[in-house]
């Protein structure tokens, strides 16, 4: 399960690319507009900020994060997997979703099939899955927790820009591809561990009953503080992200 108060901690640190990612978006009169992975809908509501005339529509399959998602938007609760759009989509966004699904590039092409003439499709993931932050991980997972958590999936890498270039230029459109690190400095005690609490340990939290949560929480502190030592002025912690957008 999700947990929107954890994810939110760092809330600006993780809108920045979103806002970067829609400033490169040239659509400027788009009817319908859909948020593909919308978390708590916050993000999703500049999009109405930046299209006014636009329906705008999000789609996250957590309950608990559309639960939080403001009023006077259309939110909805399902899988973008299943999920289909019910005419043709003038600019689909999806934020941080794509590197848990392996079946990404699959998606996309379906996405590409929604567009609207003149239609535009960005996205932005996390390329940061040889990053400390995922590899100390990894490493508790395979040895002190093997036990409990020595098969929980590990994910797959998401890939570099030039892939998405040649898959969704291949589908007809242009394309505009890039790569940005972010070193976010945080702040307050063991932050790096509160970062990944809302994100990549969630499938670890998931599978571990309540009351083994306090130990691996601590085994995973120790290991990122080691990986990411705090400065005077706070914790430097690098994070690499994989733009696109699309235009058809």
């Amino acid at each position: 399960m999700w947990d929107p108060e954890v994810y939110e901690r760092y809330a600006a640190e993780r809108g920045r690319p979103f806002h970067e990612l829609v400033s490169r978006i040239g659509a400027r009169s788009p009817e319908y507009v859909v948020d593909l992975g919308c978390g708590t809908g916050e993000l999703t509501a500049t999009l109405l900020a930046r299209w006014p005339g636009a329906q705008v529509h999000g789609v996250d399959a957590s309950p608990a994060m559309i639960g939080k998602a403001p009023a006077g938007l259309g939110f909805e609760v399902a899988d973008v997997r299943d999920w289909r759009p019910s005419r043709p989509v003038d600019v689909i966004v999806s934020n941080a979703l794509l590197q848990w699904l392996p079946e990404r590039r699959d998606l996309l092409s379906r996405w590409r099939g929604w567009l609207a003439d003149d239609g535009w499709l960005a996205f932005q993931m996390p390329g940061n899955f040889d990053a400390p932050s995922h590899a100390v991980v990894r490493e508790l997972c395979r040895t002190t927790w093997r036990a409990e958590l020595g098969d929980v999936p590990r994910g797959t890498t998401v890939g570099e820009p030039e892939e998405y270039v040649d898959l969704l230029a291949g589908l007809g459109l242009t394309v505009d591809a890039w790569e940005t690190t972010y070193v976010h400095v945080l702040q307050g005690e063991d932050p790096v561990l509160n970062w990944v609490k809302g994100t990549a340990l969630r499938p670890m939290l998931d599978r571990l009953p309540p009351e083994r949560h306090a130990a691996f929480l601590a085994d995973c502190a120790r290991a990122l503080r080691e990986a990411y030592p705090p400065r005077p002025y706070g914790t430097p912690f690098p994070f690499r992200r994989i733009f696109a957008v699309a235009h058809s």
